[in-house]
């Protein structure tokens, strides 16, 4: 793939989306083991084509379902990008079936690894393999009965749910699980814990003590936020530094959580920050040699990442409805828009914002030259660099 520093004209010209996930998925389809129907001579739709075409709706604003993508196949231009026939509804629906979101989430993996640093590491947590927990939703149809309800402010909509975790230094997706909507965050992140990763996280997951003890014991660490309401016992108070103050620390201890003994959480410190009108009380389970106090504070604004990640993915990318409905079937298409996420980040060097989307989609669709694209991503890049974000 293309340098995502010195991108130009010249560069953007040989990428194509889809020919670079093809070239991803052709190690993991060499050795998968599919379904005996994409054996069957008279199928006309192999796994790559069913999944490029797939991918292709994503991307492109104007297919809104399955039926969009379906007709869209009948064109010469899609035929020769995706490398296939006229897809009937049928076969398209069938697909989703047959097919294990696994082989997906093998590609996503793999593209992980892939990915560079970030372009401007913070060297204070360069030691660190900080990653961001959080989950979002995805309204399900009515008619998606297995999403079970969960969802909405009485929890009676249907929902599929993300639980995501984020490489803050490398501002990329690392891991995914897909569930229905009352799918548990917290057990989530038990199935997905990795020894030596620093997890940071909101209070949903600072609400259960007995996780704390589970990260402990997989040789993890973690930087969650607690609720103000949370039952405190000092065992020792901490000095705070100057640094610490600069960062709006206001008290360091070693504490427990918990109202009664069998409650009781393990040993932790507390970190209390008072900064820009905000009341944070943080614990976290790293040594204070290892993780100073302001550390501690920067790291937990430091998920704010994953946020806005959720938010690019839904709202830029533009990942808000359902082409398939059945539970493979969507995760394939969330996996998909993972994939989509990291392909674009590694070709220009950033997720690119709603401009620099909409010119990519015109560029695909035949609308805008390489030149202006490639002009455009230059002039966002200086700018982004410019303001230090």
């Amino acid at each position: 793939m293309a340098d995502p520093i010195k991108l130009t004209e010249k560069d953007l010209s040989k990428w194509k989306l889809m020919e670079s996930f093809q070239e991803a998925l052709a190690p993991v389809l060499k050795t998968a083991q599919l379904h005996p129907t994409f054996d069957d001579p008279e199928r006309t739709l192999s796994c790559s084509s069913y999944l490029s075409l797939f991918l292709f709706g994503l991307f492109n604003p104007v297919v809104e379902s399955m039926q969009a993508v379906c007709a869209i196949s009948s064109l010469k231009k899609v035929q020769e990008t995706i490398g296939c026939k006229k897809v009937s509804l049928g076969s398209f629906s069938e697909a989703q079936h047959v097919l294990d979101p696994d082989l997906l989430k093998e590609v996503f993996e793999r593209l992980v690894v892939q990915m560079p640093g970030g372009a401007k590491p913070d060297a204070r947590l360069a030691h660190l393999q900080l990653i961001a927990q959080d989950g979002s939703l995805w309204r399900a149809l009515p008619r998606m009965a297995w999403a079970e309800y969960g969802v909405g402010p009485k929890g009676t909509a249907k929902g599929v749910r993300m639980h995501l975790r984020f490489n803050v230094l490398k501002d990329c997706p690392s891991d995914v699980q897909i569930g229905v909507g009352k799918s548990s965050e917290t057990q989530a992140l038990r199935d997905m814990l990795v020894a030596e990763q620093t997890t940071v996280a909101d209070r949903l997951y600072g609400q259960d003590y007995q996780l704390f003890a589970q990260i402990q014991q997989a040789r993890a660490f973690f930087v969650f936020r607690i609720n103000e309401s949370a039952v405190i016992e000092v065992d020792k108070e901490l000095a705070v530094s100057a640094a610490d103050e600069a960062a709006g620390v206001v008290r360091h201890a070693w504490v427990y959580l918990g109202a009664t003994q069998k409650l009781r959480s393990i040993r932790l410190r507390l970190v209390e920050v008072k900064k820009d009108g905000q009341h944070l009380l943080i614990v976290t389970n790293h040594p204070v040699e290892t993780v100073p106090a302001e550390l501690v504070s920067l790291i937990y604004r430091r998920r704010w990442s994953i946020e806005l990640f959720f938010r690019w993915i839904k709202c830029i990318l533009g990942c808000r409805h359902f082409l398939a409905e059945s539970p493979r079937g969507v995760a394939i298409q969330l996996y998909l828009a993972l994939i989509a996420a990291l392909l674009l980040q590694f070709f220009i060097g950033q997720r690119p914002n709603k401009r620099i989307m909409e010119l990519l989609q015109f560029y695909l669709i035949g609308w805008a030259s390489a030149e202006e694209v490639a002009a455009l991503i230059q002039k966002y890049a200086k700018a982004k660099a410019g303001s230090g974000r």
